[in-house]
């Protein structure tokens, strides 16, 4: 089976090296890491203590994985070695810079020979996974090497679990052999011991996106940033982030439209993907405005009021958003099924996002359900909306607060999920008394 996926990885490869080629020279990205993807070259573990293996794909899952691997650590002391590693970019960048202390690398691509080599180099006693990230290759050698894998803040959508329903027979031993699996709902739990995961592997301990988000807006980064931005208290700042095209457009023409009634109103932009921040600084500069790019930022700067902000750094979106009274969520008007609302909802912001948001369904309907968030239906929608709540701050801030008590009150996960893995690593597997 391995040398079957090997084949079909080979293609895949094969076909997509032009576009790997085209945005490594055009975005320079895909440049770093190939001895450890292709070949498993991940450093090499040689202190004596026993390894967990972390991974988290992208930006959004090291974020997450932050919290646990700090809990971890807090739980088990000195006792154990970490490694992380990200699959892209942008996760690994942001790994390099949360996980000075720990070992960070790249994760192999699902080759046999990668997977194979990057085990014996690394010999975790444990590896931990985010979300759902399930490499057939890598999860058999993990099985064949005698690895514990875990699987948390788990979460599956329709749509995956249609698709891994349709190769069941191939795709269950793997599901099983997870030896703690925590799921951020019952829905998702459900799904996934449909697909295969034992009952006693499997705990339900709601989202860890919600443990450990600011609150507290007056925190020194934020304030830093509203220093930074020359953004006065009496501001009204609307911010949209982690957007896609045409999202950016649609805050900037909302902007444009409402500042001269509303004079105090800021503008805040924040793309998703760095070689977008260009891209945009050219849209903003086309229609005349002033901008005011983060990376070029120096302190005491004088700011006009007038400048559009371009949050152009990878990091920092977490403590930008405690600056919105209005955010948008990106990632909702186009395909890629909306991004992390919680962070600007925990800050009390009024939170929109758009139609498109699969990716976090559950917690959509929880923020709508608690009247804590507003989702647009179609793009034409966002102008009236932001002047609706700029002309009635009373439901601006009953939204914002409604948000808040929200996420307060769904916190937890992280302590369940840790309490899991300690358990696990020590032999004991999972239990109702560490969940």
């Amino acid at each position: 089976m391995k040398w079957v996926l090997n084949c079909i990885y080979a293609l895949l490869l094969s076909v997509l090296s032009p576009v790997i080629l085209w945005r490594s020279l055009r975005h320079g990205r895909y440049r770093q890491g190939w001895p450890e993807k292709l070949f498993g070259r991940l450093p090499i573990s040689g202190d004596g203590k026993p390894v967990v293996w972390f991974h988290a794909v992208s930006v959004g899952e090291v974020i997450q994985l932050h919290k646990i691997v700090d809990a971890f650590r807090t739980d088990t002391g000195d006792t154990c070695r970490i490694v992380v590693t990200s699959s892209t970019d942008t996760g690994y960048e942001l790994a390099r810079s949360r996980f000075q202390d720990c070992t960070v690398s790249w994760f192999p691509l699902d080759f046999s020979w990668a997977v194979s080599n990057a085990l014996r180099r690394v010999n975790p006693q444990m590896v931990v996974l985010v979300e759902l990230e399930l490499w057939p290759n890598f999860l058999s050698e993990c099985g064949r090497a005698g690895v514990s894998t875990a699987l948390v803040n788990a979460r599956i959508s329709e749509r995956s679990f249609q698709g891994y329903s349709r190769v069941r027979l191939v795709m269950a031993p793997l599901f099983r052999q997870f030896d703690v699996v925590t799921a951020q709902t019952d829905e998702y739990a459900s799904r996934l011991l449909r697909l295969g995961v034992s009952r006693t592997a499997m705990q339900v301990t709601g989202s860890v996106k919600y443990d450990g988000v600011t609150t507290n807006q007056k925190n020194g980064a934020t304030a830093g940033f509203q220093q930074l931005f020359g953004i006065s208290d009496d501001d009204v700042v609307l911010m949209a982030g982690s957007t896609q095209h045409p999202e950016e457009q649609l805050a900037l023409d909302a902007w444009m439209a409402l500042r001269s009634e509303y004079p105090n109103l800021r503008l805040i932009l924040v793309p998703r993907h760095k070689e977008r921040f260009d891209e945009v600084a050219s849209a903003v500069r086309s229609t005349g405005c002033r901008l005011l790019r983060r990376s070029e930022c120096d302190e005491g700067r004088t700011v006009s009021e007038d400048s559009v902000v371009l949050l152009d750094t990878i990091g920092e979106l977490s403590a930008c958003w405690g600056l919105a009274d209005i955010a948008f969520v990106g990632g909702s008007f186009g395909s890629r099924g909306g991004q992390n609302m919680l962070e600007p909802a925990a800050y009390g912001a009024a939170v929109l996002f758009g139609p498109n948001t699969w990716n976090f369904k559950d917690i959509v309907e929880q923020l709508k359900f608690a009247d804590a968030a507003l989702q647009l239906r179609t793009q034409d929608e966002f102008l009236p909306m932001v002047k609706k709540l700029l002309s009635d701050p009373d439901s601006r801030n009953r939204l914002g607060k409604n948000a808040g008590c929200l996420v307060d009150a769904q916190q937890g996960a992280v302590k369940q999920t840790t309490a899991l893995l300690r358990s696990a690593i020590s032999g004991g597997g999972v239990t109702q008394e560490a969940a």
